[in-house]
């Protein structure tokens, strides 16, 4: 049931519903409501005949929603994630595929089915054409089409023949057709026409990690997991559409994970390029029903390929054969709302439930994913050069200590980066600058009082944007007018402080006037108008594109000869564990949109932070040299990957219930643990989350760290009755391998 209860629930199903198979969808009567149920398995035994079991009303799928696997593969991730089933089993379908209900009545799904009308020839059919095609000729053509095809619709026959309607009309009432109203399969050919592609002559490299992978599939049934680690530009793309084209060859299917929506429409291009149209494609950016048609394609096996952002992991694509994870490193996919699933994990999960390969790409791999490489749980493949055999490009820092305005005084542009901008424009090349923060300003202060402007409802302040102008939370998504007065003092000296990419757009503007400046941020672009962005850069229409981390992955410009980093300490000092890693892999990944072509290319990093070990060594492009070391530090803490975290997030509009809710549960964790021989799990907190207020709910945390994750998710077991009944007001989420810390 999709209701936030950690069990399964026992119904009669009657044998006039036919004997449906696990995985199917069906209408079950629940308190006062009907709604939509999955069945999960058939109950053991005979039931307890005191129980009063209520009965299944109707069965919604004439097949199973979750085909093959799939099924058991997300009941194991919902006990992992110690998540509702039910709710779980939700998260894997399209938006909208279920009825609705009101007031007790069920109104039909959210996407209304495309239906049409299939005429099927009856027993008789055949047996009339030889004395109709004598007197009606005409019809007898019509019947002919269906009795040799067996059914074709009403609308091909229109197509065919003249009259078709009438014809279908008299031979229906003659007993030769029967007309049915069946859905409409989903078209998977309606993408514009693109031009198939030459694949490239593989490197030695990637001959080497083709083959090694190749040899993965063709052992069906056996699970085999890769680290890919190549640098930039070192054609990790390539090893995946060979590999995938090898598991289609074997009629097998293929899953691709991206982290941004912003990449999927290219990386969709390059996949059409070489299998057609014989793919699906799954992200947020779609509406109801082009999801729902996307997965209808896969369900049904007419589509075997799908390319999607985090949630494609629960894609039902036939008969798996490979998942590639590209940008695994990448937090996004990290779900941090409802059920709090790693796309990452779940992955290597899923391949390894189906007997399938999977592989996990990156230039700059997690801790956790470089750490399973090293202790044989995943096998390493290396791409150590680019695949033009050009060098990466040199990494050069810019130290704001000692470089600290920039021409005309402004404080974004150094000197230095000002002058490499005027030399790549002057050769008629192009400049990517990088700087991970939206808007013009992030804060608005008043300079007589210091007053700071902050969002009512979350304990941030709230960011200036000049297009359109006012004040945003970035975290709630709220928006106010531009106050012509401080609230607190009445002055009128109120400052935008600090730079976001609003800004930085208008600097380069005015640095540059005969530049053509654009930005990319989620305020200008998001799903298809991000493509349109950098579909002007790679026409030659920008020569300066500023932009957050959106500009950072798996984008390949050969005119893009300079990276500019504005601000790499952006997102260092965060109180977060991961705040290292993270610019580290920021840095290097940006670094690396330059030098793709035979023009060569250098990046410029402006910080006040040079000697910091992970921009120190991302200048270096020295991974494992920057692994090493962080290591060393996460190992001497007890941080994944040396130990496990769990987080138990509690939250609520009244601060003192969810203070007292967060203390109640953490004494009761402790005597749970203590119950327990004292189990090996290090209790943090209860303590306010760093932003302690977030859509005007107040945020407490609870940390759990071990050796193992099996020993938290004991300890966490054992409370499900308290997060499923919390006190009044308090929402309790449990948040195990949590990424975000914030």
């Amino acid at each position: 049931m999709p209701v936030p209860l950690r069990r399964t629930f026992l119904y009669h199903l009657p044998v006039e519903l036919g004997d449906p198979a696990p995985g199917a969808r069906v209408l079950v009567p629940f308190g006062q409501r009907r709604v939509t149920a999955y069945l999960v398995r058939e109950a053991a035994g005979e039931p307890d005949p005191k129980l009063r079991i209520k009965s299944v009303i109707e069965l919604l799928d004439d097949r199973p929603s979750f085909p093959g696997g799939l099924l058991d593969f997300l009941v194991e991730a919902a006990a992992y994630y110690l998540h509702p089933i039910g709710e779980v089993l939700r998260a894997a379908l399209p938006p909208g595929i279920d009825p609705a209900e009101k007031a007790g009545d069920l109104r039909g799904p959210r996407v209304k089915q495309r239906t049409e009308r299939i005429v099927v020839a009856t027993e008789t059919a055949a047996a009339a054409l030889t004395k109709m095609s004598r007197r009606a000729p005409k019809r007898a053509a019509v019947l002919q089409q269906v009795v040799e095809r067996g059914a074709v619709s009403v609308e091909e026959l229109r197509a065919l023949h003249r009259r078709a309607t009438a014809h279908v009309r008299r031979l229906s009432e003659d007993g030769m057709i029967a007309v049915e109203e069946r859905e409409r399969p989903p078209d998977p050919f309606s993408w514009p026409e693109i031009e198939p592609d030459e694949p490239p002559r593989p490197t030695d490299e990637q001959r080497s990690a083709i083959e090694t992978i190749v040899d993965g599939l063709e052992q069906p049934g056996r699970y085999r997991g890769f680290l890919l680690h190549g640098v930039t530009g070192s054609g990790k793309t390539e090893v995946y559409l060979r590999a995938i084209e090898r598991a289609l060859e074997s009629g097998r299917g293929a899953l691709v994970l991206v982290p941004e929506i912003a990449l999927t429409p290219q990386l969709v291009r390059r996949y059409r390029a070489r299998f057609g149209d014989g793919i699906a494609i799954w992200h947020s950016g779609l509406t109801d029903r082009e999801r729902y048609d996307q997965w209808q394609l896969l369900l049904s096996g007419r589509v075997r390929v799908a390319v999607g952002v985090r949630s494609a992991v629960f894609a039902p694509v036939r008969d798996l054969g490979i998942i590639v994870v590209d940008e695994e490193h990448d937090g996004s996919f990290k779900q941090e709302r409802g059920f709090a699933y790693q796309a990452r994990d779940l992955a290597l999960l899923r391949a390894s439930r189906a007997g399938a390969v999977a592989v996990l790409g990156s230039a700059t791999p997690s801790l956790e994913t470089h750490h399973n490489a090293a202790i044989g749980k995943l096998e390493r493949l290396e791409l150590r050069a680019r695949v033009t055999d050009l060098p990466l490009p040199r990494v050069e820092i810019v130290d704001r200590t000692k470089q600290r305005g920039g021409p005309g005084g402004q404080q974004l542009v150094s000197g230095p980066l000002h002058e490499a901008i005027g030399e790549v424009l002057g050769r008629g090349e192009q400049a990517i600058l990088f700087l991970n923060r939206r808007g013009f300003a992030p804060t608005m202060i008043c300079t007589e009082c210091g007053e700071v402007r902050s969002c009512d409802d979350c304990a941030v302040s709230l960011t200036f944007h000049r297009r359109p102008p006012g004040l945003v939370c970035h975290y709630c998504g709220s928006r106010r007018p531009v106050p012509e007065r401080c609230p607190s003092c009445a002055s009128t000296e109120l400052k935008p402080m600090g730079a976001g990419t609003q800004k930085a757009e208008q600097v380069l503007a005015d640095l540059f006037p005969a530049a053509r400046v654009a930005r990319l941020d989620r305020d200008v672009a998001s799903g298809r108008s991000v493509e349109a962005v950098l579909d002007r850069l790679r026409r030659g229409e920008v020569d300066i594109l500023v932009g957050t981390q959106m500009v950072t992955k798996g984008h390949d410009f050969p005119r893009v000869t300079l990276v500019g980093v504005l601000n790499a300490d952006v997102g260092l000092h965060m109180p977060d564990f991961r705040a290292a890693e993270r610019t580290f892999q920021l840095l290097t990944q940006v670094a690396g949109r330059a030098g793709r072509s035979e023009l060569g290319g250098r990046a410029l990093i402006q910080t006040y932070s040079s000697s910091h070990p992970a921009i120190q060594l991302a200048s270096e492009h020295d991974f494992e040299a920057f692994a090493r070391a962080e290591s060393d530090v996460r190992e001497e803490l007890g941080y994944p990957p040396f130990g496990r975290l769990a987080a138990i997030r509690l939250s609520g509009t009244d601060a003192g219930r969810v203070d007292r809710a967060a203390r109640d549960l953490f004494v009761q964790l402790r005597e749970v643990r203590a119950r327990s021989g004292g189990q090996p799990v290090t209790l943090l907190g209860p303590a306010p989350a760093p932003i302690p207020l977030v859509q005007n709910r107040y945020r407490w945390r609870i940390l759990l760290r071990a050796q193992r994750q099996d020993r938290i998710r004991r300890l966490l077991a054992a409370i499900v009755p308290a997060v499923e009944s919390p006190p009044a007001g308090v929402r309790i989420r449990l948040d195990v391998d949590p990424v975000s810390m914030l």
